[in-house]
């Protein structure tokens, strides 16, 4: 699989998971330079090569040929909260298909602190190079898992201890009246559908985030960044 953007690139050359590099012929000196600190070995392509490869110009001068979709496992995900001695706090995402609203959602959570992403295998978008891209390489960074059925997922993480906060337009809290204090499962669905009843049903807490009459809706990313940065402003400061 062929992933592209500088900073995508990057981080799969920091993780050892990048084959081949190619790089159009103009980019500029101090990303070369990055790459020969990385020890990459890396191939001048005219720009026009890339296009083609990549069937889009949006790849900032670079590329990489990666052997799948770095996909981990929710162990990974555990293991990463307790080697940060935190309690775990997990993304959960049910119908996202955009994937550059899955990169961004990606990005936000390892910005903001969570251990893990995790999404069906089905009714998700996949880990493609445009949400590779979209994460600024975040995906790369953090355990982004897939599971076959999110609703059990779910449950069994409540029977491990896990609670279960959906983010719904109907819920009766907000951010702020929640208890961030536990390890948690943040739920996120799509824009337009919301969660699945048996997502929404599995959760223990439905929290809304209040936003002004005319602004109908919030973008699924933004929402999860909202929500992201409550649960971590209350852990800093509990």
């Amino acid at each position: 699989m062929w992933i592209y953007g500088r900073n995508p690139v990057l981080e799969a050359l920091r993780a050892g998971q990048a084959r081949r590099v190619l790089v159009a012929r103009g980019v500029e000196g101090w990303f070369l330079r990055e790459l020969e600190r990385l020890g990459a070995e890396y191939t001048l392509v005219p720009r026009i090569e890339l296009d083609a490869l990549l069937r889009t110009t949006h790849h900032q001068g670079v590329a990489a040929e990666v052997a799948e979709p770095p996909y981990a496992t929710l162990e990974d995900a555990f293991r990463l909260a307790e080697a940060r001695k935190e309690m775990p706090l997990l993304v959960a995402l049910d119908g996202i298909t955009d994937p550059r609203n899955y990169g961004a959602m990606i990005r936000s959570a390892l910005a903001l602190g969570a251990h893990g992403v995790l999404s069906e295998e089905r009714r998700a978008a996949p880990l493609s190079p445009l949400a590779l891209k979209a994460s600024a390489g975040a995906a790369l960074r953090l355990p982004v898992v897939k599971v076959k059925n999110l609703p059990r997922t779910l449950k069994a993480l409540k029977e491990a201890g896990l609670w279960v906060y959906g983010l719904d337009v109907g819920g009766e809290k907000t951010p702020r009246e929640l208890d961030y204090q536990r390890p948690l499962v943040l739920v996120v669905g799509s824009e337009g559908e919301g969660m699945r009843r048996l997502v929404r049903e599995g959760c223990d807490e439905l929290f809304r985030i209040p936003i002004r009459e005319e602004a109908e809706s919030l973008n699924a990313s933004v929402a999860l960044g909202i929500a992201l940065y409550q649960a971590a402003l209350a852990r800093s400061v509990g």
